[in-house]
């Protein structure tokens, strides 16, 4: 048994609440990890959705990076002292995980969004011996440690600093999954990304990695347009502005690709009209919205909704990293760090917009004790 000091929200409409949380030891497929670092994920404030009132209380978080402590007797590939970084879980034997495409495992959400294991449990509770949900994706990260799987804990150079590699977990890889796996374009091709937070400024920068011709980003922010030119964009529109359409078409005639991290209804209805044909609109946004089209729109156009970037962790988030060491990749562009006890500050900020993508840095135990 191990105690976790650890951000527990226990109302939807709530603050997070710094608590003791008592994990079990790692099952013979799992692993014990000390998190340094925690990304803060919209994907986290799903839990604040009254759809989700069972998982609470939880301990939530899903883009955790630290470094292993212990593991179980089936573990192969991982040691004591790795540094890893934590994305999301799959099964490992169903048909999409067998073929290459673990983020659409046939209990993805179980596994995922429920806050437990498969069987059920949660391996935490709290001081008065009840249970928290401790398996959001499978690692549960705003505290001191984090109970894992094989299958989601992914080892990292230790010389890159796990402060900043978190997000590579989950938003980052989306975004830049995205381009990279699903979409695939080519120095010839255009894009138009919607919504230039961390998922949407990861996929810009997948963009000008793959030297795609014209980066167009689309926010309402002006601070996030300004970053997004600095970061690969050729062109920005103001999503406040009258025609927003005609702008992003611009003289292109229609885009190649689009790309919605909002999840807004109307948006993804602009990102859909404003394809080429053929063109192809990939949809990440975790919203409630929909969104209406004519069938004929459709003609030569294609719409899918991607997870997690259709990445395999293990491939995917090592290779993200060297593209960050060999500076084509500037994540670090995106990060402001908070600690355990600002998370509701981090919150606040990240649904404002003021800030692109919080890390939370979460105290040792050595650090608790010295206080």
């Amino acid at each position: 048994m191990v105690t976790s000091l650890s951000a527990v929200l226990r109302k939807s409409d709530g603050p997070f609440s710094i608590e003791e949380v008592t994990l079990e030891e790692p099952r013979p497929d799992e692993v014990l990890v000390r998190v340094v670092a925690a990304g803060m994920c919209h994907t986290d404030m799903l839990a604040r959705l009254p759809a989700l009132e069972a998982l609470l209380p939880a301990a939530l978080g899903h883009e955790g990076a630290g470094v292993v402590e212990a593991v179980g007797s089936q573990v192969e590939g991982l040691a004591v002292g790795d540094h890893v970084v934590l994305s999301f879980d799959s099964c490992g034997h169903c048909s999409p995980c067998l073929t290459g495409r673990p983020a659409y495992c046939a209990t993805f959400e179980l596994r995922n969004m429920s806050g437990r294991r498969v069987d059920g449990s949660t391996g935490a509770r709290l001081v008065d011996g009840s249970e928290v949900s401790a398996r959001w994706f499978g690692q549960s990260s705003f505290g001191q440690y984090a109970l894992t799987t094989a299958r989601n804990t992914v080892k990292v150079p230790s010389d890159v600093p796990l402060e900043l590699l978190g997000p590579l977990g989950c938003g980052i890889q989306t975004g830049a999954g995205a381009v990279l796996n699903e979409m695939k374009p080519g120095p010839g091709n255009n894009l138009a990304v919607f919504g230039a937070g961390a998922v949407g400024l990861a996929a810009v920068m997948a963009a000008k990695l793959s030297g795609v011709r014209e980066i167009v980003a689309v926010d309402v922010h002006t601070s996030r347009l300004d970053l997004a030119l600095e970061l690969g964009a050729t062109r920005v529109v103001n999503g406040r502005d009258e025609d927003v359409l005609a702008q992003v078409v611009g003289d292109t005639g229609g885009l190649d690709f689009t790309f919605d991290t909002t999840g807004v209804g109307s948006v993804m209805q602009v990102a859909v009209q404003a394809l080429a044909r053929p063109g192809l609109c990939v949809l990440v946004g975790a919203g409630q919205d929909e969104f209406s089209i004519a069938p004929t729109a459709l003609i030569g156009r294609h719409v899918t909704f991607v997870y997690e970037g259709s990445a395999v962790p293990q491939l995917f988030i090592p290779e993200l990293v060297e593209h960050y060491r060999n500076g084509r990749f500037p994540l670090d562009r995106l990060v402001q760090s908070y600690q355990l006890a600002d998370i509701d500050r981090a919150e606040a900020d990240s649904v404002s917009g003021a800030v692109v993508k919080p890390v939370i840095l979460i105290p040792s135990p050595e650090q608790q004790e010295t206080r």
